[in-house]
């Protein structure tokens, strides 16, 4: 990416769902309230990764939504994805940026690690994410980032995703320390109403930075 992105809101990520239809049906109602929506199944074979992929994206097309595929370039790049998600042993920036062009939103998760949002921000990521922020059942980590990491990573001029264990009563606080994503999980599919949850994300950022 050439300039900032311009970014906040929810960074909405899908569950482990096996059924591509019933992914689509629990997440078609979201896509017009959340910023980005990150496609991300650790159970799935690379056939039905492809057919659950495929079917978001055109999904997220009809909602101007950017679609981020988790850990994949390959499968963004046979999608027409906006972008991909690099974990610790996922590819570099610079080859994902190599196949998916210029204007690709190329993330980096940096958990607890300044240095490492330091190496993504130079090799030219376009948003760095640090977690997690409070225990989560989605994915085993010690890892734990704090308010204080996005205050420091301000200094990189991009955005900040904050992810991890975070309820809508956290995210005002995580906004005032400078996320300008709050990534979510179970936070949102696994809420008795997902809807109403997406609001009460939405609404942590209103609190702070005006209305979405």
């Amino acid at each position: 990416m050439t300039n900032r992105l311009d970014v906040r809101g929810v960074y909405l990520i899908t569950p482990d769902e096996p059924n591509t239809q019933r992914l689509l049906l629990r997440t078609a109602p979201l896509l017009g309230s959340i910023t980005w929506l990150q496609y991300r199944n650790k159970q799935a074979d690379a056939a039905l990764r492809l057919r659950q992929a495929g079917a978001l994206r055109e999904a997220c097309a009809a909602h101007d939504v950017p679609l981020i595929i988790n850990d994949d370039a390959q499968l963004a790049a046979q999608v027409g994805a906006q972008g991909v998600h690099l974990g610790e042993d996922d590819g570099d920036v610079a080859a994902a940026r190599a196949l998916l062009g210029e204007q690709a939103i190329i993330g980096v998760s940096c958990y607890d690690d300044i240095e490492r949002a330091r190496a993504a921000a130079e090799a030219g990521a376009s948003y760095v994410a640090f977690g997690a922020f409070f225990p989560t059942t989605t994915k085993q980590t010690t890892r734990r980032a704090t308010p204080a990491l996005l205050q420091q990573a301000a200094e990189l001029n991009l955005p900040r995703v904050a992810i991890g264990g975070i309820a809508p009563a956290q995210v005002p606080a995580l906004v005032t320390a400078g996320a300008d994503l709050i990534a979510v999980v179970s936070g949102v599919y696994a809420a008795p109403d997902p809807v109403a949850a997406v609001q009460g994300y939405r609404a942590g950022f209103a609190a702070q930075r005006g209305k979405l």
